[in-house]
């Protein structure tokens, strides 16, 4: 069973490579022209981002038809494909490869897998799966494993300014915010049953905004040996504080921070911070 998921997983390359998973290219549009995001390191992103203000670039899901040919590629080597992706209720990603499946029926067998969420929760699913799949589970006991993370993983993040979420129109639910809210720095979560955003409270400040999601964290995990994983966009002082305090805050059995991909920067600019948090003991039997 051979693995594809898409750029918003934030995969490091390395482990693309060594779990030889596939990644189906998410796309920035400039007005100049359009990219793959892997071909942009976060830093120019970012540098070109804020030289457009006051204009944003826009972000394109893979089509089906590209889709079809990443099927027909991987099949080469294993008809069988687990195809995981980010939240259905963030982006069409996943109805592109559903569609894209059945256009290579005939040389393809693709599941598909609704991950709810992105980012590092994303990624906590699409390396439980690569291992998985290497221990030589059956994918009905993968798919089992998966929902028990996708319940348990917890995906929050603050910004230091809604100004991108506006104006690329991804608020949603984050709408309330808007107004007299966009001086405070908000606290987004990625709500587990609909894989949607939502409110999960504000400081004023972001070291505020930054005890508000320890405290949540807190509440959520108490003594759960948990997987911690700290993203920023271009925000490294404000992701080492978080790492601090969640390392004193949380049981946490593995902590790392990574950079989010420049495709769901677009949506947050530089200073985004959050974490996404897993309990240890549903990945522990699997890490190689």
């Amino acid at each position: 069973m051979k693995i594809v998921t898409d750029a918003a997983a934030d995969m490091r390359p390395e482990e693309l490579r060594d779990l030889n998973i596939t990644a189906a290219p998410l796309y920035i549009q400039f007005p100049e022209g359009e990219m793959d995001s892997v071909n942009i390191t976060p830093d120019a992103f970012y540098d070109r981002l804020e030289s457009m203000r006051p204009a944003v670039p826009s972000t394109a899901q893979p089509s089906s038809g590209v889709f079809e040919q990443i099927f027909r590629k991987v099949a080469e080597t294993s008809r069988d494909i687990f195809s995981i992706h980010i939240s259905s209720g963030l982006s069409g990603t996943i109805n592109a490869a559903r569609v894209g499946a059945e256009q290579a029926v005939d040389a393809a067998n693709v599941i598909t897998w609704d991950t709810m969420t992105l980012s590092g929760g994303e990624r906590f699913q699409v390396l439980a799966a690569a291992w998985a799949f290497r221990k030589g589970w059956a994918v009905e006991k993968v798919q089992e494993r998966l929902v028990e993370i996708r319940k348990n993983t917890e995906v929050i993040y603050t910004l230091e300014t809604l100004e991108y979420l506006q104006r690329g129109g991804r608020i949603g639910r984050v709408q309330a915010l808007l107004g007299s809210m966009l001086k405070l720095k908000p606290v987004i979560r990625v709500e587990r049953e609909d894989g949607k955003y939502s409110t999960a409270g504000r400081g004023r400040t972001i070291p505020q905004a930054l005890e508000f999601i320890t405290g949540h964290l807190q509440e959520m995990y108490k003594d759960t040996p948990v997987w911690v994983n700290v993203l920023h966009g271009r925000f490294q002082h404000a992701a080492d504080d978080l790492a601090e305090k969640l390392k004193g805050g949380l049981n946490a059995a593995r902590l790392e921070v990574n950079r989010i991909s420049p495709v769901l920067g677009v949506h947050t600019g530089p200073g985004i911070v959050g974490a996404a948090i897993a309990p240890m003991h549903l990945l522990e039997d699997l890490v190689e």
